[in-house]
């Protein structure tokens, strides 16, 4: 007997006042819930057992398309809602864990609604910390635990926060990724080429980035995520190569001394080998 059908008869048994504490310990072996926990727990029991056949098949479709590459993964319903946005090493492998059999029993009832999901493969573990952040700050997934803008821990040494350039992998073997981040909390990503033929356009970007405070407005719909930078660069980051503005000198020299500083760091070959700091 299914358990949805085992709920149904000890509810039938109850009669119109039905025990969920003890339908509950009967029917799942869960003793001492609170009503409230009792009735999300029957809840799922009843709803959910119908989808795992649906579930099921969903995920072996999803695991299969997935790519073997870092990246995020946005899971979304039947109307299209993102339910979960995450981020992976291994995006086949991360998905598959969602959709491990051992997961059903303790499977939300909105997680078991997925219908279909979408990712984005990515060069670096930052980039996927950054755009995951970025992604559920848009779409506010209704799984994930909503939290404030993150904030600067006080074991990162205070010398790490400053302003920053890092450069990063790129899925374009071509390409470079280029993350900058503030030291009051804005940052941006831009890719440009090796080979420097975009430099200019993107020297003339960051400095300006540097340069400007923004407004409140502008704050306020753009998530600031540069915490997110310094705390990897102190941790799993500590060997990626990176230039700090503030060593440049200031005025009209700086996009200047930018533009050949980065450029030398582009045509490194040790660049993604070992920490490249200019300086």
């Amino acid at each position: 007997m299914l358990l949805r059908d085992r709920v149904l008869a000890k509810l039938a048994e109850q009669g119109d006042a039905p025990d969920d504490c003890r339908l509950v310990e009967e029917v799942l072996g869960i003793r001492g819930a609170t009503p409230a926990l009792a009735r999300k727990l029957i809840a799922q029991a009843l709803v959910i057992e119908d989808r795992r056949d649906t579930w099921t098949r969903t995920g072996e479709q999803i695991c299969e398309a997935a790519p073997a590459a870092p990246g995020i993964y946005v899971m979304r319903d039947a109307a299209g809602v993102a339910l979960y946005v995450g981020k992976a090493v291994n995006l086949r492998r991360r998905l598959r864990t969602h959709f491990a059999a051992r997961r059903w029993k303790a499977l939300s009832p909105e997680m078991s609604r997925i219908a279909t999901a979408e990712w984005t493969v990515v060069g670096s573990e930052l980039e996927a910390l950054l755009c995951e952040a970025e992604a559920i700050a848009a779409l506010r997934p209704i799984v994930n635990v909503q939290i404030g803008p993150p904030a600067v821990s006080p074991a990162i040494p205070r010398r790490l926060v400053r302003d920053v350039i890092v450069l990063l992998p790129s899925v374009d073997a071509e390409c470079v990724e280029i993350v900058t981040a503030r030291a009051d909390g804005p940052h941006e990503r831009r890719r440009t080429r090796r080979d420097g033929a975009e430099l200019s356009t993107h020297v003339k970007s960051i400095v300006g980035f540097f340069r400007r405070r923004d407004d409140d407005a502008n704050r306020m719909q753009t998530p600031e995520l540069a915490p997110l930078v310094f705390s990897w660069l102190a941790h799993r980051g500590e060997k990626i190569s990176r230039l700090h503005p503030g060593d440049l000198p200031n005025g009209a020299p700086r996009a200047k001394a930018l533009r050949e500083r980065l450029h030398a760091l582009l045509r490194d070959e040790r660049l993604f080998h070992e920490r490249l700091e200019q300086c």
